[in-house]
């Protein structure tokens, strides 16, 4: 956690640099006026370690002020340094053009590179308010011989990241849920970061939650963030809201054998897993379905044919583009379906909640119905199979 703190600080405030250097530019500030600009700039890149002090001092209704304030900016200026890096490249693409083609290299003054970038990064951050407050339901049919025409077609609902907090609250909740319940699903997953808070403050989410009672019961696996909230108070909450949680075992869930791991997070607090994931995965009988729920979407080789549907999590799909690059560099299938390998599938949800700032940009959040079909079943559709 610290080395991931002291990366994020860094890069944060290059942004704020990078930010700082263009106004300066533009408005050619005074001694008073660039001294009031830096300290304003640097309660912003420090506005997220604020957030979490106030939070777990229980200092709620103020955290949850500074956190609309602080993530919020947090968005504005990664977009900002985003624009203004495209520009810059662009400028010099035009630059080099004009040397070797004798082009016309245009007028870009500090102002237009100070206002452009800003403008855009304004308009992106107000359609990624307004998309993080639209869960999207994705559908995904999967064909299978592991199941008989009288077990199905079963209904899988998957949730994940919902980061239940400060931000993403009743109301939030209230909307998933009711999401859930429309699709009537006969199991209901979470698959980590299900909360991102000490949810001692939030009894009421529990409650909710625990009225959805889907016929198969609810699952859950722990992500990386129970670990940075306080696992033990993660895991009462889960619990409470109705959820068994697989931390290293196999479950039978009706005709679906079930199992689900604790996010790799769980090492650097000294938990270390019974059994290793694929020694786990072959205890699971190979005569029904197997679904294995995993925060991160990482595939072992050794756990290849040892499952047939992955549910994993954990990259939001960037959540703020162009933030999904570096995701898709990091975890190749960052979201949706994987062809295919040895018969197993991986499905990766995009996220239904969002952590840090309340703002979905090209990267919509999302709740996953999987329906299971088996492959005797008449009259529905064969794509894709297992």
């Amino acid at each position: 956690m610290p080395l991931f703190l002291i990366s994020f600080l860094l890069v944060f405030s290059s942004f704020h640099a990078y930010f700082f250097l263009r106004l300066q530019a533009a408005l050619c500030l005074g001694k008073a006026a660039r001294a009031t600009v830096l300290l304003v700039l640097l309660a912003g890149i420090l506005a997220p370690v604020a957030v979490r002090v106030l939070e777990m001092r229980g200092w709620w209704q103020t955290a949850t002020v500074l956190a609309w304030m602080g993530y919020t900016w947090m968005a504005v200026v990664f977009l900002f340094a985003t624009a203004a890096a495209v520009l810059d490249l662009t400028r010099l693409v035009l630059l080099a053009s004009r040397r070797l083609a004798g082009w016309p290299l245009p007028v870009w003054g500090p102002g237009p590179a100070l206002t452009v970038p800003l403008l855009l990064a304004l308009a992106a951050t107000t359609q990624g308010l307004v998309a993080a407050g639209h869960v999207r339901v994705e559908r995904v049919s999967i064909r299978t011989t592991r199941l008989s025409p009288a077990d199905g077609p079963l209904r899988v609902a998957q949730i994940s990241d919902c980061h239940l907090g400060l931000l993403n609250r009743r109301a939030f909740l209230k909307n998933v849920i009711t999401l859930v319940q429309a699709a009537r699903p006969d199991l209901v997953v979470s698959t980590g970061d299900l909360v991102d808070a000490p949810m001692d403050r939030l009894p009421e989410l529990a409650a909710d939650l625990a009225a959805l009672t889907p016929p198969l019961g609810k699952l859950a696996v722990t992500g990386n963030h129970e670990y940075y909230v306080g696992v033990d108070q993660a895991l009462d909450f889960t619990r409470r809201a109705g959820f068994r949680v697989l931390q290293g075992e196999v479950v039978e869930a009706g005709p679906l054998a079930v199992a689900g791991v604790d996010d790799a997070t769980a090492a650097a607090f000294g938990q270390q897993p019974s059994l290793p994931e694929e020694a786990l995965l072959a205890t699971a009988p190979a005569s029904r379905f197997r679904l294995f729920l995993k925060h991160r979407p990482q595939v072992h080789p050794a756990s290849l044919g040892r499952f047939d549907l992955q549910l994993s999590g954990h990259t939001h799909k960037g959540q703020i583009f162009p933030f999904s690059i570096v995701t898709w560099l990091y975890y190749p299938v960052h979201a949706g379906v994987l062809a295919p390998v040895d018969g197993c599938f991986l499905y990766v949800s995009r996220g239904t909640g969002t952590w840090g700032p309340r703002i979905r940009f090209l990267s919509p959040p999302e709740i996953t119905i999987i329906d299971l079909v088996p492959a005797g079943l008449a009259g529905v559709a064969p794509e894709p199979s297992a």
